[in-house]
């Protein structure tokens, strides 16, 4: 493809070089750089993409995107105000605009991406359409599913992603889109058909992501500048500013009445909750309102779900789907590691999921505390070569708030287990909190399972999605699903 035509989105000056130089690949790692290639020199967290300038032209590379001046002699030089920016939209066009062949569906938020993805995906596939989806989990489209490195991936594999969904004949795509993702451009280079934005807590703040809850907030804000029609969850704290310099239409969801700054019209909503409670199974029904008017039942419990469902609700209208297959395909849906129920009993309830942070953790045993367990019990630890205060935090919220906590390993890497759980510990001990420790998952988990009392809730938080447990270095299969079968085989 011909270098005019990759750059015909962007802004930027010729430094040396012909605009009608013939790309052959587009390059972001110097060392898979070849004869014809154009090379994106990206300042990452560790490494800065120029300093490998001289080694890609020596590569003889066609192309350099900069964003800096570079001292290279062969291939044409292109400065672009962002390389980041500059490789969404290159990306896109060396694709083809795969975006402008598919509904484009991205979700923000701190809490509810994934979960809200594939009740989407769900859904759709009830009424038949064909949906791509891009997420924490996994990448998946047809027969296809694809590990997740990130929650949002660099933005080449977006749009490498969207080109195989919609050679694929996908006519929708739903992903998560993170403030990692807006902050490095990966979703750059196309305009998503509906944004969603779920809510926000303060979260991901810290020297290597944003430095302040406002820095945070207003990378998040990006997708309502980047989408057609936003639909936004009202009853967030923040939803003055989430909605502050919008560019898009908006639509509104929340929980009982319409607040009345907003416009009945354009507003779906959740009224008459009640928790739905059987041996083995927890889940939640309310009826929708506003836009839509029919009931609902997931089983999947808690208030979070609510809002999860009205969310997938609030999309599928916009492709005219029918009440009956909505609440047929939310009672189907399950997703991987989020309050994930697995039946183990009839007598109690045990789940799998995600929380491994004590925020997390405590919004997970509030909600399951609503449903007047016998117990709560806890299972989990917390990953080493990470901050400990995580350890003391997640010790002091299970403390407070479970009835039993058993201390494990989650993915120790290189520290000693025994070190992270006595971490936890401190933070129990500023508790009245019972606990066991039982280094070994597996153990710790048949350990739960085998005293298991009548409306006990289990919880086993932190692996969620993960299948593998990381020590020393090397990541070892261990799925929790796989984990509880053998146990129950066991306890035969």
């Amino acid at each position: 493809m011909l270098l005019k035509e990759l750059l015909k989105e962007l802004k930027y000056e010729i430094i040396a070089g012909d605009l009608n130089a013939e790309v052959s690949s587009i390059v972001l790692d110097s060392r898979k750089a070849a004869e014809g290639c154009l090379f994106v020199c990206v300042r990452g967290a560790v490494v800065d993409g120029h300093r490998f300038a001289a080694d890609v032209a020596k590569a003889r590379a066609a192309v350099l995107v900069v964003e800096e001046d570079v001292d290279v002699e062969g291939p044409t030089v292109v400065k672009v105000p962002d390389s980041r920016y500059a490789l969404a939209c290159i990306s896109a066009a060396w694709f083809g605009h795969p975006a402008r062949e598919l509904k484009t569906i991205g979700i923000t938020g701190t809490k509810g991406k994934t979960t809200t993805t594939y009740m989407v995906k769900s859904i759709l596939e009830k009424t038949g359409h064909k949906v791509g989806l891009i997420g924490t989990i996994e990448a998946a489209w047809g027969d296809v599913s694809i590990p997740a490195a990130n929650t949002t991936p660099e933005s080449y594999l977006v749009q490498k992603y969207f080109r195989q969904m919609a050679d694929a004949g996908c006519d929708a795509v739903v992903m998560e889109a993170s403030s990692q993702g807006f902050m490095l451009h990966r979703t750059a280079g196309f305009t998503f058909d509906y944004g969603i934005f779920t809510n926000i807590e303060p979260d991901h703040i810290g020297p290597n992501e944003h430095k302040d809850f406002d820095h945070y907030l207003e990378c998040k804000k990006t997708l309502l500048r980047q989408c057609r029609v936003g639909i936004i969850n009202r009853d967030d704290e923040h939803f003055a500013r989430i909605i502050d310099g919008a560019t898009c239409a908006i639509e509104t969801y929340g929980i009982d009445n319409a607040k009345a700054d907003i416009d009945p019209a354009k507003d779906l909503r959740a009224e008459n909750m009640e928790l739905v409670s059987k041996p083995g199974y927890l889940g939640i029904k309310y009826d929708v309102k506003g836009m839509m008017d029919f009931p609902v039942e997931i089983d999947i419990p808690g208030k979070f779900s609510v809002y999860n469902s009205l969310t997938a609700i609030a999309i599928c209208r916009h492709f005219s789907v029918e009440p009956a297959t909505i609440v047929s395909a939310l009672r189907d849906v399950q997703v991987k590691g989020r309050v994930e129920l697995i039946k183990v009993s009839d007598d109690f309830s045990l789940m799998i999921d995600y929380a491994h942070n004590a925020m997390a953790l405590e919004s997970l045993l509030s909600t399951l505390r609503e449903y007047n367990p016998h117990r709560l019990v806890t299972v989990f630890g917390c990953g080493g070569n990470r901050a400990r205060d995580r350890r003391f935090e997640m010790g002091e919220v299970s403390g407070r708030m479970a009835d039993l906590t058993i201390i494990t390993s989650d993915n120790p890497r290189n520290e000693d287990p025994q070190a992270i759980i006595d971490d936890i510990k401190t933070g129990i001990s500023k508790t009245d909190g019972k606990y066991v420790e039982i280094i070994n998952r597996k153990d710790a988990m048949k350990y739960a399972i085998e005293h298991g009392e009548p409306g006990d809730i289990i919880i086993c938080a932190g692996k969620g999605h993960e299948t593998y447990q990381e020590i020393n270095g090397v990541k070892h299969d261990m799925d929790e699903r796989v984990l509880i079968k053998e146990i129950l085989e066991e306890l035969k």
